[in-house]
C-alpha cells in the first residue's frame, strides 16, 4: 500500500474524500459553469470508490459523494433550511450507496474487457436511477440532474431533443467511467476508447440526423421585473408602473414573476381592473401570478392567471407541483420543527389538479409554469404535446439573491426549450430573467438580479415535434432495462453456482456390480 493508500484507510479520511469528489460536479453548473468539468469530475469518486477493500466500503464511499454533491448542489439553501439541509444531504445521499458498489463491482482490481464493457452500460444506467428517484417531487425534484451542466452547449442541446437531459446525462456517466479506467487500469484500455469512440458517435449522430424545429414567424413577449421591493403593494405599484412603460412597443404578452400579487384577484376586484386597464394600454393580455389564499375555495394557491383589457380570461393555472419545505411540509406532524430551525412554510399551500394551455390571442397558446416546475422535463414535454407555441416560467429567487441559484434556475429553461422544441420565457420577480429560442439558444440578454425593468423579446416560434416530445423518456427506460437485465442476470449466474452438482451414477462391472475400491 502506497502512502496515499495508508492516509485513506483511516474511514474519516477516506469519508471527507468521498464528499469532497462527490461535490466537484457541482463546479459544472452556474455560477461558476465549468461545463467541460462535467467529463472529467466524476473521475476522482470513481477512482476512489473502486479502490474500496470491500464492498460495504465502496458503498459508504458512494453514500458520502452522494451527500457532498446534494448538498454543494443545494448549498444556498442553508440561510433557509438551516443543518436541516445537511439532513437532506444524508437522506438522499443514500442513494449513490448502491451505485458505489457497482462501481467496485465492476472496475476493482484488473476488470477484464467484458466487466469494463458491462460497466459501460450499467454504471452510467445506475446513475439514471438514482435521478429518476431523485427527481420524484416529494423528494426535492430534478434539480442537479447532471445533464443539465450542458445548457449552453449546442451538441448537448441537440442531445436534448432526442432523449431529453436523461441521455445527456447517461453520456456524461459514461465518459466519466471510460476516462476512469483510462487513468487507473492498465491494459484495459481498448474498452474504455471504445466506450469513448461510441460516446462522440452517438453525439454527432444526433446533431447530424436529429430534427430541428422550423421556424414559423414570432411573437413579442415582455417580461416585467420589478426587483427586491417588500410589501405586496409597493410591488404590484412597481410592476404598474413597468407595465406601463411597454405601452407603444407592440407586444403581444407581457409576463409578470411568481407571486407578483399577493391578494386573490376574485376578492380584489380593484387590482384587476388596474391590471386590465394596464393590458388596454399596452394591447397585450398580462398573466400574473397570484400568490394567496383564494376566495372561491380553501387554502393558499400559487396560480398564473391571464388577465385581458377585460378583466379575468377565466383561464388559470394552479401550480401543481410544490417546493418540499418552501412550500409546504412533507409529513408535517413528524417534520414541523424545521419552521423552527429555518424559513419553511408555515402553513401548507394546496396544489392543482391538471396543466392549462391558455390561447393569449394574436394566434398564441402559451404553457405556464411556476417556479421549480421547470426543472421538471416531464410538464413542459406534456405542455409541448397539448399545443403550447412557447413554454412560460414565472419564478422568484429573491430568497437567494446573491448565491447560484438564479443563474442554475434560468439555465434549466434551455434544457426545456431543447427538449420540446418550443421557446421558453423564464419571468422573475428579481431575476435572472431568460428567455431561449426553440434549440435552447439565448435570445437577447438575460435580466440580472441587479436590474428593476422591463424587456420586450422578439420570440421566434417553432413547429415540429422533437424525438424527445415524441417518444419520452426513453433513455430512463432503457436504463431500467439496462438494470433489470443485469440483475436477471447475476441471480442467474448465483443458482447456477448454488445448484447442488448432479449426481454421478456409480461405475459398474462387467457382471453388472458396483465397482468397489479394493475388491
Amino acid at each position: 500500500m502506497n502512502s496515499f493508500g495508508h492516509w485513506l484507510a483511516s474511514p474519516w479520511r477516506r469519508s471527507t474524500v468521498a464528499v469532497l469528489a462527490g461535490a466537484l460536479p457541482v463546479l459544472a453548473f452556474p455560477a461558476p459553469s465549468l461545463w467541460w468539468l462535467a467529463y472529467v469530475a466524476l473521475v476522482p469518486w470513481i477512482a476512489l470508490i473502486r479502490s474500496a477493500p470491500t464492498a460495504k466500503r465502496a458503498a459508504y464511499d458512494g453514500w458520502a459523494g452522494g451527500f457532498g454533491f446534494m448538498v454543494g448542489m443545494h448549498h444556498w439553501l442553508l440561510p433557509s433550511l438551516s443543518v436541516f439541509i445537511f439532513v437532506i444531504g444524508a437522506l438522499l445521499g443514500a442513494l449513490w450507496a448502491p451505485w458505489g458498489a457497482l462501481v467496485r463491482h465492476f472496475l476493482a482490481g484488473t476488470p477484464s474487457r467484458g466487466r469494463i464493457a458491462a460497466a459501460l452500460a450499467v454504471l452510467p444506467s445506475g446513475w439514471l436511477g438514482i435521478e429518476l428517484v431523485r427527481s420524484w417531487q416529494g423528494l426535492g425534484g430534478p434539480w442537479g440532474v447532471l445533464g443539465a451542466s450542458q445548457w449552453e452547449v449546442a451538441p448537448a442541446l441537440r442531445l436534448a431533443s432526442v432523449g431529453g437531459v436523461w441521455l445527456i446525462s447517461f453520456l456524461i456517466v459514461a465518459v466519466n467511467v471510460a476516462l476512469a479506467v483510462l487513468v487507473t487500469v492498465r491494459g484495459s484500455r481498448v474498452p474504455a476508447v471504445a466506450g469513448l469512440v461510441a460516446t462522440a458517435a452517438v453525439t454527432s449522430a444526433a446533431w447530424m440526423w436529429s430534427p430541428r424545429p422550423d421556424t414559423d414567424g414570432g411573437t413579442r413577449i415582455a417580461v416585467v421585473q420589478p426587483g427586491v421591493i417588500d410589501g405586496p403593494d409597493r410591488r404590484f405599484a412597481r410592476e404598474e408602473q413597468l407595465t406601463r412603460d411597454l405601452a407603444g412597443q407592440d407586444v403581444d404578452l407581457i409576463v409578470w414573476g411568481e407571486s407578483s400579487v399577493g391578494f386573490d384577484l376574485g376578492d380584489r376586484p380593484d387590482l384587476s381592473q388596474r391590471i386590465a386597464a394596464l393590458s388596454a394600454e399596452t394591447g397585450a393580455d398580462i398573466l400574473v401570478n397570484v400568490d394567496a389564499r383564494r376566495s372561491d375555495k380553501p387554502g393558499i394557491y400559487k396560480s398564473s392567471v391571464l388577465v385581458g383589457p377585460d378583466g379575468l380570461t377565466g383561464d388559470r393555472y394552479d401550480k401543481m407541483r410544490l417546493v418540499p419545505f418552501g412550500e409546504y411540509i412533507p409529513a408535517r406532524s413528524l417534520l414541523g420543527w424545521a419552521t423552527s430551525v429555518g424559513k419553511a412554510a408555515a402553513e401548507n399551500r394546496r396544489h392543482g389538479s391538471e396543466q392549462v394551455v391558455m390561447d393569449v390571442g394574436h394566434g398564441l397558446k402559451i404553457g405556464p409554469m411556476v417556479c421549480f416546475e421547470s426543472a421538471f422535463p416531464d410538464m413542459s414535454r406534456h405542455l409541448a404535446e397539448d399545443g403550447a407555441q412557447v413554454l412560460i416560467a414565472q419564478s422568484a429567487t429573491s430568497s437567494f439573491q446573491q448565491s447560484w441559484a438564479p443563474e442554475q434556475h434560468a439555465s434549466l429553461a434551455a434544457l426545456r426549450a431543447a427538449e420540446t422544441g418550443r421557446p421558453m420565457v423564464h419571468s422573475t420577480l428579481t431575476g435572472v430573467s431568460a428567455v431561449y429560442d426553440a434549440s435552447g439558444q439565448r435570445v437577447g440578454q438575460w435580466v440580472g438580479t441587479d436590474a428593476s425593468t422591463s424587456r420586450v423579446y422578439d420570440v421566434p416560434l417553432a413547429t415540429g415535434t422533437t424525438l424527445y416530445v415524441r417518444f419520452g423518456d426513453w433513455p430512463v427506460h432503457a436504463s431500467l432495462l439496462v438494470l433489470a437485465v443485469w440483475c436477471a442476470g447475476l441471480l442467474g449466474r448465483r443458482f447456477r453456482r448454488s445448484a447442488p452438482a448432479p449426481r454421478v451414477p456409480p461405475a459398474r462391472t462387467a457382471h453388472e456390480s458396483p465397482a468397489r475400491p479394493g475388491r
